[in-house]
């Protein structure tokens, strides 16, 4: 069994000479998509002075040079990055990888469908859905969409076999996994509570790639294609197209947008960068167990020092010149009213059958910036609990404390990290699953 799929250096320079030439061609193309708006445009035809021939055979099944120079193309136009001599082997091998996974998911879904009579792959209008869909996020109809990739010299064929290959993937990995896949309570509150031990330390937004190494042939390999991307980037490449091509975590799904990330979330050489970036920064290279990552520091928040609390009251409106018999008065209202108030959910109820007494919601606030009546008896008083008659300049008040937490503590709720925690879970059967079906191919390049 051979598994190369570096490409033959004779063949990457064809590949290189066509792919830097192709303006020239992509443009009769985009004239003749344009000459007939309402049909979808011709696939281009093979690149010229490359022939087509076999670039790789995935267990008797063929990927031609033709494919594997229109992945290339296709991979250059949606990432945002520029072809140039140096970078174009990247693409090779990155176009080359992607087409034999594809081939290896065809297989497999082919596989299943026949074993258990039903089906997978996704179909024609399931596909061209997908296509209006992009269309529409890039500001285009679809006509409008498949003539911007005839003008790179792509069909759209190209396109559609990538579409339909991640759908079917993806809805037979959810399936066969996404129902069997429980998270538990107790591996949701051991998250939370780590979630809440750590709001004390910092917190970054950032955008993620990880570039596996056992996919691209190595670390070497992986080190070197994300130093390429990086390159890319610091150039003006998108940071999202670049995470939608290249990455291996599922968050490539969203342009490597990975939200906020506190310490024991990512590996520890990945936090040792992340300690010394700025907003803004992109990373260089950063090697861990599985591969390279890269990342972008969209934003960085100190620890949750602060205690945030969320209240609620009721209130005697009274002159801050009242008379001590009116102050007095108040003050026993609010004191009558106070063992009736059973919880924050009930309060305004209960406030509203006491006569001259308003309720109302005052929202969370940091315990720092509350009125220092209010902050004092706040930071005495745990959840459900309510205060004694307090007097401010406005009126008596009783305040019921309904939330107490640090800031940072309580971003993700329950239903949110389940959802994280499935994600991840499902991320990592995927990856095991194609690595599977790699080392049991016969994959040989030519």
């Amino acid at each position: 069994m051979k598994r190369s799929l570096s490409g033959s250096p004779a063949f990457g320079v064809l590949i290189a000479c066509a792919l830097l030439a192709a303006p020239h061609q992509a443009q009769a193309q985009a004239q003749q998509a344009q000459a007939q708006p309402g049909e979808a445009p011709a696939a281009p035809a093979a690149p010229a002075g490359l022939s087509e021939s076999v670039a790789a055979v995935v267990n008797d099944d063929i990927i031609s040079t033709y494919d594997l120079a229109q992945r290339m193309r296709l991979l250059i136009a949606t990432s945002g990055v520029q072809p140039t001599q140096e970078n174009l082997p990247q693409f090779q091998r990155e176009a080359l990888v992607s087409l034999v996974d594809e081939q290896l998911q065809f297989q497999e879904l082919r596989r299943v469908e026949r074993e258990q009579k039903i089906e997978i792959v996704a179909d024609n209008a399931e596909v061209d859905e997908e296509i209006a869909d992009m269309a529409q996020q890039n500001n285009m109809n679809r006509e409008q969409f498949l003539g911007f990739l005839a003008s790179r010299g792509i069909g759209v064929d190209t396109l559609r076999q990538q579409i339909r290959a991640s759908m079917s993937w993806q809805r037979w990995i959810r399936g066969r996994y996404g129902s069997r896949l429980r998270i538990g309570d107790d591996q949701i509150a051991a998250t939370q509570a780590r979630f809440a031990a750590e709001a004390s330390k910092p917190q970054y937004q950032i955008g993620e790639v990880l570039i596996d190494a056992s996919r691209v042939g190595g670390m070497q390999q992986a080190m070197a294609g994300a130093q390429q991307l990086v390159s890319q980037m610091q150039q003006g490449a998108p940071f999202p197209a670049v995470a939608r091509q290249f990455s291996a975590l599922p968050t490539a799904a969203t342009g490597g947008d990975a939200g906020w990330v506190s310490a024991g979330e990512m590996p520890p050489e990945v936090e040792a960068v992340l300690e010394q970036m700025r907003p803004g920064q992109l990373s260089q290279p950063i090697a861990v167990r599985d591969g390279v990552y890269i990342l972008y520091l969209r934003d960085k928040r100190a620890g949750g020092s602060a205690t945030l609390v969320n209240l609620k009251q009721a209130a005697v409106a009274l002159p801050q010149g009242a008379s001590a018999d009116d102050e007095a008065a108040a003050r026993a209202r609010l004191a009558a009213l106070k063992p009736q108030i059973r919880d924050c959910a009930t309060l305004e109820a209960t406030a509203a059958q006491a006569q001259g007494v308003v309720a109302g919601d005052l929202g969370e606030a940091e315990l720092d910036d509350l009125a220092p009546q209010f902050r004092e008896a706040a930071e005495k008083l745990d959840i459900g609990q309510v205060s004694d008659p307090i007097r401010t300049a406005a009126g008596m008040h009783l305040i019921a404390v309904c939330g107490k937490r640090a800031a940072g503590a309580g971003g993700i709720d329950k239903e949110q990290v389940e959802q994280r925690l499935f994600s991840q879970q499902l991320g990592m059967i995927a990856r095991r699953y194609m690595r599977d079906l790699r080392n049991s191919a016969t994959i040989e390049t030519r």
